[in-house]
């Protein structure tokens, strides 16, 4: 008679067990028999899993590949090209601009030159070695008492929380050591950032953290009390961001420690809830008059939003809402559908919002078809980790860049996928005191610093093949791309570019004409 698995693995530690009790050179084995005759008899009753309770013990060893795959997938199966959301070669280049290593590569590209894969900027006969830099963008529109001196490369968003304390300071003090911008996220200022005294973008999302009122609303004293410190230079209000568009959040009672509590101005150990939408404004005329109320309260600094592009009629009618009112912000952040996150609901990664480059052809021609493009700067985010990456934003449209994950390779961050669950194995997406402890501050900052220092030197690497002054020249007829493999055509050809006050004047010869039709400053509702 033949015994079933679920009977058969159980019989069999029985029985070793028995042996091992009996005969005394076997007594030592009883200390791997019995915990594992436990664990087996375990399986075998339990209700829960049925591969456990018909494959007692051995059904266990599904779950240690499954564990291990990730790691095995990531380190022997896949190619330098093929790894998701970075491959190998994409971190491999952060990796080696951070630590300062060479960042060539030998025997020519690995890529298909003559598949969809491959793209590229066009250089010219006569490259400009006389171009200039560093680089800087003054970010202020004619309202700004304060306008910004920016540098072209930035850290995206990521709050304290998401982040743990000391990638939080690796990151302010690299950004004070090169000059370039730290954006907060939406989790309000800890003491991390304010640590070393680098230069903030102060995001304020809709739960109002460190500017909440106790009921949960806006609080303009607070707001004005932290916008005046001289460590915030800007304002940004994040309408969405591109990993989870349109979604709230609740940090459990369970995860607000008095640290997370203090740094967002909330009682600690109660639930902390961020509303998918905002309460101070429901139309595109109140979040203008929002943003100017901001501008104002922080003694004219520049404001501005961050969003992903979703419906093209909501663009539309915030410049419908700019022309009628008069206000416009300072600075608009596009961010893309690759953007990343620490924890985000997968049908939203993965099928929600637009890419960036789409939503930034979409924001720049509301821009330029409304004449309004020369006072407000466009800034993007998306998966941006090189100099060719910043050169293809700015041909589409783009007067600076923001990276995130780019920023945490350059902490050390190895991709492990472990964000969500927070047991970071570097110790950047963990708040666990001992993960922690292999971040040096000091080491990393330096990281850092020359990771933009060098990511921004390759950019102007770039402009100076392409025969241009600086980047803000490049256009979309630069980039070319293979809409399949048989044709390559320039990037303005594939997608339309309006000219200026197009909208204005003859709005009907654009792709836009019909979400041009049904928007409306007072509702981001279509018109009927």
């Amino acid at each position: 008679m033949r015994l079933a698995p679920r009977y058969l693995v159980p019989s069999l530690l029985v029985a070793a067990a028995l042996a091992c009790a009996v005969l005394q050179p076997l007594r030592w084995g009883l200390a791997l028999a019995l915990p594992l005759l436990a664990i087996a008899l375990w399986d075998f009753l339990q209700n829960a899993h049925t591969l456990r309770r018909n494959y007692p013990l051995i059904g266990r060893i599904r779950w240690g590949f499954e564990w291990l795959r990730p790691f095995l997938h990531s380190y022997i199966v896949e190619s330098d090209l093929e790894g998701r959301p970075f491959n190998r070669d994409e971190r491999a280049l952060v990796y080696a601009r951070a630590k300062g290593n060479l960042a060539s590569h030998p025997m020519g590209t690995e890529l298909d030159v003559y598949s969809e894969e491959y793209e590229w900027l066009a250089h010219s006969i006569v490259p400009n070695g006389k171009a200039k830099d560093p680089w800087r963008l003054e970010i202020g529109g004619p309202d700004c008492a304060q306008p910004y001196s920016s540098a072209l490369l930035n850290i995206s968003a990521m709050s304290f929380g998401s982040l743990s304390g000391r990638a939080i300071e690796a990151l302010n003090k690299g950004a004070a050591l090169g000059g370039f911008a730290h954006d907060t996220g939406e989790g309000g200022i800890s003491r991390y950032h304010r640590k070393h005294g680098g230069d903030l973008i102060w995001e304020i999302g809709s739960g109002y953290f460190c500017c909440r009122a106790k009921d949960g609303n806006f609080d303009p004293g607070r707001f004005a009390e932290n916008a005046g410190s001289d460590q915030v230079k800007m304002i940004e209000i994040k309408l969405s961001q591109g990993a989870k568009p349109g979604h709230g959040g609740v940090l459990p009672k369970t995860k607000v420690t008095p640290e997370i509590a203090e740094a967002r101005e909330i009682e600690p150990w109660q639930d902390c809830i961020s509303p998918p939408a905002h309460s101070t404004f429901s139309t595109p005329v109140g979040l203008l008059e929002w943003l100017a109320k901001l501008r104002e309260l922080s003694g004219g600094k520049p404001a501005g939003f961050k969003l992903c592009v979703g419906k093209p009629h909501e663009i539309m009618a915030i410049g419908k809402a700019m022309l009628e009112t008069g206000i416009t912000p300072d600075f608009i952040v596009v961010d893309g559908a690759e953007g990343g996150t620490g924890a985000a609901p997968a049908e939203l990664s993965d099928s929600v919002g637009a890419p960036l480059r789409e939503g930034l052809v979409v924001m720049r021609n509301m821009l330029v078809g409304t004449g309004l493009k020369d006072r407000v700067k466009l800034g993007a985010s998306g998966k941006i980790h090189s100099g060719a990456g910043m050169a293809i934003a700015f041909s589409i449209g783009a007067d600076w860049c923001n990276a995130a994950r780019a920023f945490m390779f350059s902490l050390g961050c190895i991709q492990s996928m472990r964000c969500h669950i927070g047991d970071c194995p570097t110790g950047v997406a963990t708040q666990i005191p001992w993960r922690q402890q292999g971040l040096v501050v000091e080491d990393k900052a330096e990281r850092v610093a020359r990771f933009q220092e060098e990511t921004v030197n390759a950019l102007r690497e770039i402009v100076v093949s392409m025969g241009f002054a600086d980047p803000w020249e490049i256009g979309p007829m630069d980039l070319f791309q293979r809409p399949n493999s048989t044709l390559a055509m320039p990037f303005d050809r594939i997608y339309d570019f309006l000219a200026p006050s197009q909208l204005l004047e003859d709005a009907a010869s654009t792709p836009y004409a019909r979400a041009w039709d049904q928007a409306q400053a007072d509702s981001f509702a279509r018109a009927a």
